[in-house]
């Protein structure tokens, strides 16, 4: 887990910098080697990281608009979607679908732009599952804005009828885009809505990895045993803007940089060695190995060739 959260804020550190090229002194979102928006999740590691470690090759994950922590977790292929957001002809969609609709079929990832869309396809897989007689889960990610959308009421009431492996992961960063919660939601906390539909729900504060493996745990078993739903919040924290170059006027000024005297990596790393799980030489190895497998994944997108001009007429519907 920590060499992941690892791994995932090298990338996320990574793509700023990237990102950034070519679109300064003025910002220009379609300029630079990376065009498009990019929001990254800088911060969100535990909510990823502390399920998908429970997580089979042939379990499904949806995830939103802020996905990379989660594909990462997940174990996508990191070159293949590192090219993708540069937009080359080596990436998962051919370079044609960007950040934030990144799909691997080999471990069963997908993810996209629409507000709690991810979670009706969760539902699908979680149905195909049962009705396979497999042990399947399917698990939704979807930030707490998602949490008011239709989508995630309607999913949830039908996974609930039918009892499917479907676990839906809320990541309470405080903000949907600029609107803090308390002024968007009624409850304080989304997985009191579990006793809406009649399932489970977990809270889990601070942002906490190890609470979020624990409570993970016993969400995954209820699914592979035939036990239904479950609705997960965690608490956690977003860095960064809600996308690059978001001037952030909504947050305080001192939000971010408390907010980063509780690194999750940070406490993580403390924790590990105050228990004497590794050592201090151990665990940078293990950042070595992370940061070499991202540093490489860069390297393959940026030497990557780009599409040809008649590659948009290609994997598109016709007569």
């Amino acid at each position: 887990m920590y060499e992941t959260m690892v791994k995932s804020r090298y990338y996320e550190d990574t793509m700023v910098e990237a990102y950034s090229e070519g679109k300064k002194p003025v910002f220009n979102i379609g300029a630079g080697p990376v065009p498009g928006e990019m929001h990254l999740s800088t911060g969100q590691e535990p909510a990823a990281v502390g399920i998908c470690a429970h997580l089979k090759k042939e379990d499904t994950v949806t995830a939103p608009h802020r996905p990379h922590h989660h594909a990462i977790a997940k174990g996508v292929d990191l070159k293949k979607m590192t090219a993708e957001m540069f937009g080359k002809v080596t990436g998962l969609g051919k370079g044609k679908g960007g950040h934030m609709h990144l799909f691997d079929p080999e471990v069963k990832f997908s993810c996209g732009g629409i507000i709690a869309a991810g979670i009706p396809h969760a539902v699908g897989a979680a149905l195909a599952a049962k009705k396979k007689g497999q042990d399947w889960v399917a698990v939704a990610f979807v930030g707490e804005g998602a949490a008011n959308a239709g989508g995630f009421h309607e999913s949830l009431n039908l996974a609930a009828v039918w009892k499917l492996p479907l676990i839906v992961v809320v990541e309470d960063n405080s903000y949907g885009i600029s609107v803090s919660k308390q002024d968007s939601t009624a409850v304080d906390s989304n997985e009191k809505r579990a006793a809406a539909y009649g399932i489970a729900g977990a809270h889990v504060s601070g942002n906490d990895p190890i609470e979020m493996y624990k409570v993970s745990e016993e969400a995954v078993k209820r699914a592979r045993n035939g036990q239904g739903p479950t609705i997960i919040e965690i608490e956690t924290y977003r860095f960064l803007g809600h996308f690059q170059g978001d001037p952030e006027l909504y947050r305080d000024k001192d939000e971010v940089p408390n907010l980063r005297k509780i690194d999750p990596i940070i406490k993580l790393k403390e924790l590990i060695l105050a228990e004497g799980v590794s050592t201090e030489e151990e665990l940078e190895v293990l950042e070595a190995i992370a940061k070499k497998e991202v540093d490489a994944a860069y390297a393959f997108a940026r030497e990557s060739a780009d599409p040809k001009p008649e590659d948009a007429l290609e994997d598109v519907f016709s007569k």
